[in-house]
């Protein structure tokens, strides 16, 4: 079989772009990129100004990653030229003793596992250090020096210039309608033709489902539509990076949400407000209960910014049944790589895009990725019932609406 290309990248966005650019520092000759859309496009989950990034997460298996992240980062901004990442630090907050600040418990012991620093601050703290928050005398927060905003779609740009620069070839509005795995080699089939390759990497993010059948692979992928907001606030000099940090709020729901950044506007949302869609029901505009619901949280909490909204914009969720990463080769291909970031991958797409080039490369990564595995009893068991945090809570999925089936 003539293979063509040493690798076939199948997905442009935040995590197919740094495949892409980590694949040729590598070493890989002959890499091509197939974008359904065109490049560097706000229809996926990449298009949107910011995400938050930070090292307070649920689990170790997440903050002992995040060194690399950042190390990550700290290249491609050196050699793009561009500052994808602005350090606010990060607060966390819950209610003592609430079901939320269990969660809080689990961030704390997170970062102690990986030597992480952090603050605690009680009630008062926080509004001395953040008089724009108006908190309840039990409120709790952490803090962590290191959170900050990543230009997610800065990101696409830098990983992708980088990557043409290097000899990557992109072809936009180019998708992939099937794929046949052969023992050393892959074969890809798009409407101009069939590409053959030595090695796949399937960064197809919300879309992978329609790929599942052809990589052998049958879990749950659940999707979720989401929506942020953008709020012209009263006070909004008050809000700008140098005044205020990322932060999330851990309650009955969590939200989260941004200094001034991108637009002259506040940035907040519900983290998994669980509005489970099939592929075919997602919408790029987003609804007007959405902005009511969080203008309310920030009349409450955050007065100062609970102006009229200015936008809203949509992103889809895509999660396996235990909303982790996946991030492995397909078992007994080696030379296919599938990731799957989940809804909250935005943070690590450039050290993602390192692992998916060392695996494809190498067969192996210095990383501990043991816990993203498409071994792991969320994607091989079928009797593993789907999961996902609302707020503090845990809901099932929607039948209906879980695809992959």
């Amino acid at each position: 079989m003539s293979k063509g290309h040493s690798h076939i990248v199948i997905g442009a966005g935040a995590i197919g772009s740094a495949a892409a650019y980590w694949l040729s520092e590598a070493g890989a000759e002959r890499v091509v990129v197939l974008e359904q859309f065109d490049l560097i496009n706000t229809l996926g989950s990449s298009g949107d100004h910011s995400r938050l990034i930070r090292r307070a997460y649920h689990r170790d298996d997440y903050t002992r990653l995040t060194s690399a992240m950042f190390d990550a980062w700290d290249l491609i901004e050196e050699r793009s030229g561009l500052p994808l990442y602005l350090r606010t630090g990060g607060i966390d907050l819950a209610a003592a003793g609430s079901s939320a600040a269990a969660e809080i418990d689990e961030y704390r012991a997170a970062m102690d596992a990986a030597s992480i620093a952090y603050e605690n601050l009680t009630a008062d703290e926080i509004r001395e250090r953040y008089p724009q928050w108006r908190v309840s005398d039990d409120t709790l927060g952490v803090f962590q020096a290191d959170g900050g905003i990543l230009d997610i779609r800065g990101s696409v740009s830098a990983h992708t210039s980088l990557a043409l620069a290097n000899g990557v070839e992109f072809r936009p509005r180019t998708k992939a309608l099937s794929i046949s795995i052969h023992d050393n080699a892959v074969t890809v089939t798009t409407a101009d033709g069939e590409l053959h390759a030595d090695n796949l990497v399937v960064a197809a993010a919300s879309w992978l489902d329609d790929l599942m059948p052809d990589l052998g692979l049958n879990f749950r992928l659940t999707l979720s539509q989401e929506q942020v907001g953008y709020f012209s606030a009263p006070r909004l000099a008050d809000f700008t990076p140098d005044r205020f940090p990322i932060w999330i709020h851990h309650g009955s729901e969590v939200h989260y949400g941004f200094p001034v950044y991108g637009e002259a506007a506040v940035k907040i949302a519900r983290d998994m407000r669980g509005h489970f869609i099939t592929s075919d029901e997602r919408v790029f505009q987003g609804d007007s209960e959405e902005p009511r619901l969080l203008r309310a949280f920030l009349a409450e909490y955050l007065p100062g910014a609970a102006g009229p909204p200015l936008s809203s914009k949509t992103c889809v969720y895509d999660m396996p049944a235990d909303r982790d990463f996946v991030l492995d080769t397909v078992p007994g291909h080696p030379h296919v790589a599938v990731f799957n970031g989940a809804g909250h991958a935005g943070k690590f797409a450039s050290l993602v895009g390192q692992i998916l080039a060392d695996l494809t490369t190498h067969g192996h990564t210095a990383h501990d990725i043991t816990s993203f595995s498409l071994t792991r009893p969320a994607i091989v068991d079928p009797a593993f019932v789907p999961t996902f945090r609302l707020g503090t809570q845990e809901h099932e999925a929607i039948p209906t609406a879980v695809s992959g089936d």
